[in-house]
């Protein structure tokens, strides 16, 4: 159900030539995997012998204490029956010297991966010891290589893959990723969700950041897990020191890596997410049409080493509670910069383009705040002054003094042309004219006064040459938490595809910009206000009586279902699974099972508000805009997911 693998890079202190050694650790590292529910576990390139051997590989000594070292790993594994392990090793087929990554589990040895590129470049002088893979001339090892195993013949050669509970792996080795078209590119293409790469990368400076952005990139290329595990700080540094880098990459994003840059005598281990694998090429067609174009139907096989099932739980591998806002601070910053230039650069176009004058409702809140603040910059990157943009302050029923005073206190730092106009005495006309009590407060009661405003603003943009800028964000959306034809409509909607845990990030690290500072005061006071559309009248006390996460549920919620079931389309279980995780200091099951139901509801009965909404660039990965991101029926049932949710 939860579809995670998990996958562990152990990189031992290993002993250059002493086999027995490098075997006791390699078996204490299996134990303790084993003994952590790992699935995969990875060790270096050579491991077993040690990489920097040289010339010592030419000895009869080293090759057959190595194959019998492999025996040895080969037969601790039958206690540890649920773990897969791919270890690397010299071995001599055909009359030529080979740099492998066998591949074991359960006792039996079901393959040798040689390894394609062998290096004879700069400090890498491989080709003295090691023919490639595509000098091989058989397919199989005869089971005569292997008296002690009492097995078939061993599969030998790179066009594999091997299948470990329900997930494909593929192997490749060291300098394999560094050639213009890797193996795992096709190892990916015929199958395999993860590619591990087993390697002696030695330390140079500026070559940790290099490998860590080629396992980055080519799990995004491949769509796919990587795992990169290097050999450690006890090989020879004669003239090398080999820094023990591991790292694990998933779709383009680093998962796990050691902390050290000089390390060896450790495992890193983390769970790797197959479903959203899975999803990630069932959606690509680029990934589809490349599998089309480059490989046949026979190129590839597949070996089978495991029938358990997968143990990974996803303890292992991190969720964030906001999906869409980075956890470091630097980084979180860069990323709201970048999507304000991003609105203001669609704004800044579409005025460009028709001549016209930004025209905002402005309430106070969050989303009209992010909405003035794109218009502001906008009209200034176009070299016209602020006073360029028209901003509407529409009090009513449930306007607060304090969402008030913010409203007229930000256009007025701000320098836009403000203007205030009390919609009370429409609405209530409006009322009279279709026969509504006002004292009933109903949905007729609070639409009226968001269409009202709606028309306003429309009518007014037509007076001054102006286009309504939209205020509405992608939560509200994909809830379908705005009144259609009402705050639902506009011209042009610079925040629909912002979701609402990200705005106030993005208006916090925009109040730190030399262009914002002086309004940064009003600002705080906005980002600390409830978020509240101000429909019904306030309490006794004057202050906001509506909230609107009582009413629709927490935005952190609703934005972390959002994401995991458009970005991966997961499944309501496991969504739930994951938020009980990433939520479990804030809410109980019970909680989060009912506005998982509240969201699956909205979501599918809201989407006629999404199907027709104004134009809006896209900003990220997750959007709701019916012309890029989702093609959806505005009459689709929920059926399935609502009942899904009701068995958790």
């Amino acid at each position: 159900m939860l579809e995670y693998m998990r996958i562990a890079c152990a990189v031992p202190c290993v002993a250059v030539g002493n086999v027995k050694k490098n075997v006791q650790d390699i078996c204490n590292h299996i134990a303790e995997a084993d003994n952590k529910k790992v699935d995969l576990l990875v060790f270096p390139e050579l491991a077993l012998t040690g990489y920097s051997c040289g010339d010592l590989f030419f000895q009869k000594t080293l090759l057959t204490a190595a194959r019998k070292g492999l025996l040895e790993v080969i037969n601790f594994t039958q206690n540890h029956d649920k773990l897969t392990v791919v270890v690397g090793l010299p071995i001599e087929i055909g009359g030529q010297l080979y740099n492998c990554a066998a591949v074991v589990s359960g006792g039996v040895l079901h393959g040798l991966v040689p390894k394609t590129f062998v290096p004879n470049h700069g400090e890498f002088g491989e080709k003295r010891w090691f023919a490639s893979a595509m000098d091989l001339a058989v397919a199989y090892l005869p089971a005569s290589d292997f008296p002690e195993l009492k097995q078939e013949d061993v599969f030998v050669g790179t066009d594999c893959t091997f299948s470990v509970g329900e997930a494909r792996i593929g192997i490749e080795i060291c300098e394999d990723l560094w050639a213009p078209v890797p193996p795992s590119t096709y190892l990916a293409l015929s199958g395999a969700e993860v590619i591990v790469n087993l390697a002696a990368s030695n330390e140079t400076v500026g070559k940790r950041e290099f490998r860590r952005d080629m396992v980055k990139h080519q799990s995004a290329s491949c769509l796919c897990a990587y795992a990169f595990c290097s050999a450690g700080a006890c090989e020879s540094t004669q003239d090398l020191v080999f820094s023990g880098h591991s790292v694990v990459a998933q779709t383009g994003k680093v998962l796990a890596e050691n902390e050290k840059n000089i390390e060896d005598g450790y495992m890193l281990i983390t769970d790797v997410d197959l479903g959203a694998v899975q999803i990630e090429r069932v959606r690509n067609s680029t990934f589809r049409d490349a599998k089309t174009a480059y490989i046949g139907e026979d190129d590839v096989y597949c070996i089978d080493c495991s029938c358990h099932k997968l143990r990974g739980d996803g303890s292992f591998y991190e969720i964030s509670k906001l999906p869409f806002v980075p956890d470091e601070k630097q980084t979180r910053a860069k990323r709201c910069k970048d999507i304000f230039e991003i609105q203001v650069a669609g704004l800044k176009h579409r005025l460009q383009t028709i001549g016209a004058k930004p025209v905002i409702g402005i309430s106070g809140g969050l989303d009209s705040t992010l909405a003035l603040l794109v218009s502001v910059a906008a009209v200034k990157e176009l070299g016209r002054e602020a006073s360029d943009v028209y901003g509407i302050t529409m009090p009513c029923f449930g306007t607060s003094d304090r969402t008030y005073q913010n409203s007229l206190e930000l256009m007025r730092i701000l320098g836009v042309s403000g203007k205030e106009i009390n919609i009370r005495n429409a609405v209530n006309t409006h009322f009279a004219d279709i026969g509504h009590d006002p004292n009933t407060h109903d949905t007729t009661y609070e639409n009226a006064q968001a269409r009202e405003r709606t028309q306003i603003l429309m009518d007014y943009a037509g007076k001054v040459g102006g286009i309504v800028v939209g205020t509405g964000d992608m939560s509200e959306l994909a809830l379908g938490w705005c009144t259609y034809n009402g705050d639902h409509m506009s011209m042009y909607g610079v925040n629909c595809s912002v979701p609402k845990t990200l705005i106030r990030w993005i208006i916090e690290t925009i109040a730190d910009t030399p262009d914002f500072s002086d309004a940064k005061t009003v600002l705080t006071d906005i980002l600390d206000t409830p978020i509240s559309p101000e429909l019904l009248p306030p309490d006794t006390q004057g202050k906001i009586s509506q909230q609107t996460e009582d009413i629709v549920g927490p935005y952190g919620l609703h934005d972390f279902f959002l994401y995991y079931m458009l970005r991966f389309g997961f499944s309501p279980q496991k969504i739930y699974a994951l938020a009980c995780r990433a939520f479990c200091d804030d809410f109980d099951g019970a909680t989060i099972k009912k506005w998982l139901q509240t969201f699956y509801r909205r979501f599918f009965t809201q989407q006629f508000k999404r199907n027709c909404q104004p134009d809006g660039v896209k900003i990220g990965s997750v959007g709701v805009g019916p012309r890029m991101d989702l093609k959806m029926p505005s009459d689709a049932s929920a059926k399935l997911w609502l009942e899904e949710v009701e068995a958790l």
